[in-house]
């Protein structure tokens, strides 16, 4: 018979044997095949306590060293980062912002500790069609600079990018499709056609 102690070592050594380091609750339920999620959330809880984990968010779970990113889009998912972070960091758009912003089901802005996420909403064929993210890990996903471009077009029609000589032209066109949308296809036209 496996005891008590056994068990709980066994939960842990699980999650720090994953890849990720952020987990929802259902995620380690589903990790150590356990469906009591009251008896699993004390044991957690536990480690919480005993500082082997953190709880940085009511059912969020992770191991010390997690990215701000990875968490983010662990508290909605499906979700990826895009739209201003993505542009920032690619030199696109120059105005800076510290939040994170990225796309999801929902439109929320939620605080976490003193990091601000932004979420905006976008129609299911598009948040769940994978073309030109990049998947960092198991719950980390990062649109690339043309996937931000496109999605900013989409859900901003009027936004204005400061430099767009960094993004693949042919990645913008092989991407439009995913949004079936003839709209932004002529916006994207116009402005790509002006810089």
């Amino acid at each position: 018979m496996v005891s008590s102690q056994n068990l709980i070592n066994d939960i842990i050594y699980l999650i720090y044997k994953e890849k990720g380091n952020v987990f929802r609750l259902k995620d380690i339920a589903m990790l150590v095949s356990r469906s009591d999620v009251g008896s699993l959330s004390r044991k957690l809880n536990y480690y919480v306590k005993t500082g082997r984990l953190l709880n940085p968010r009511k059912g969020v779970y992770t191991k010390p060293g997690y990215t701000l990113e990875e968490l983010a889009c662990t508290i909605y998912t499906p979700s990826y980062i895009s739209l201003q972070y993505v542009l920032q960091r690619a030199g696109i758009i120059f105005q800076y912002d510290p939040g994170i912003t990225l796309v999801s089901y929902l439109n929320r802005t939620i605080k976490q500790g003193d990091k601000i996420y932004m979420y905006r909403k976008i129609k299911g064929e598009v948040l769940v069609n994978t073309a030109g993210i990049n998947r960092q890990g198991i719950h980390l996903n990062v649109a690339t600079p043309e996937r931000a471009f496109l999605d900013m077009l989409y859900l901003e029609k009027e936004f204005h990018f400061d430099n767009l000589t960094s993004l693949n032209r042919e990645q913008v066109y092989r991407l439009i499709p995913v949004y079936q949308s003839g709209a932004l296809t002529e916006r994207v036209r116009k402005i790509l056609s002006y810089d």
